[in-house]
């Protein structure tokens, strides 16, 4: 009797621990199922083609590669880090292979107007249903807006928001697709596939102008191939 209520009793921590996960760390559990898993879109280490454009002709808008120097970790969360396989290690850890993040400078003006967006040299082609976007974000107590910026297969913009960059130090900011969003969840069906655009940021209309600056490491995107494995998923529809 009282092993049967060791057995329970086990196995309720263990379905409480799976259903308290985040989004994210769920998928990582199932990413050996086939449904959900966690892809990089953009580490950054070679990142030298990103461009900034800004609304306002003052000042300077440029990207710079960085060597990351010290500890990627939430401000809001002690226990908040990159996954172990992102190499986040700053180059004190290891000076041959240190982990890079890209920064932007550009200048506000016109407080509640002016923006910069930060592209890559080509969209990136959401293989399958996108469920959520992360980023790591290096923030400096502004109160300018994270946005990022989607296409869908019917040339439709969409801007979803990250969240306001309000903070000191490293911040991962995380943004749900909502299930309005037309796109396909068939790696076949690459012309009904989401695109990711760009990030931009917004300048606040209560903040002073000025010129202002910002990180980010680790772009990923959170995606759902569930309808994709099946028999007879092998052929593709691409001929």
């Amino acid at each position: 009797m009282e092993r049967k209520w060791i057995a329970l009793v086990a196995g309720l921590t263990i379905t409480f621990s799976l259903s308290a996960q985040q989004p994210e760390e769920a998928a990582a559990a199932n990413q050996g199922t086939g449904a959900l898993s966690l892809e990089t879109l953009e580490d950054f280490e070679e990142a030298e083609d990103w461009i900034a454009k800004a609304t306002s002709p003052l000042g300077d808008t440029r990207t710079l590669k960085l060597v990351q120097r010290g500890e990627i970790r939430a401000t809001n969360d002690e226990n908040a880090r990159p996954d172990p396989d992102d190499f986040a290690v700053n180059v004190s850890q290891d000076p041959d292979n240190p982990n890079h993040l890209l920064g932007v400078k550009t200048y506000f003006n016109d407080r509640g107007f002016d923006r910069v967006e930060l592209k890559p040299p080509h969209e990136f082609v959401i293989k399958g249903k996108a469920r959520q976007f992360s980023v790591w974000v290096l923030g400096r107590k502004y109160r300018h807006t994270l946005f990022i910026k989607l296409r869908d297969y019917r040339g439709r913009i969409h801007k979803l928001r990250l969240g306001r960059l309000d903070f000191f130090g490293w911040r991962k900011l995380t943004v749900t697709v909502p299930g309005w969003l037309p796109q396909s969840s068939r790696y076949s069906m690459l012309d009904k596939n989401l695109h990711f655009m760009s990030l931009f940021v917004v300048s606040d209309p209560h903040e002073a102008g000025g010129t202002f600056y910002f990180y980010v490491d680790n772009l990923k995107a959170l995606i759902d191939r569930a309808e994709q494995n099946y028999p007879g998923s092998e052929i593709k529809d691409n001929w």
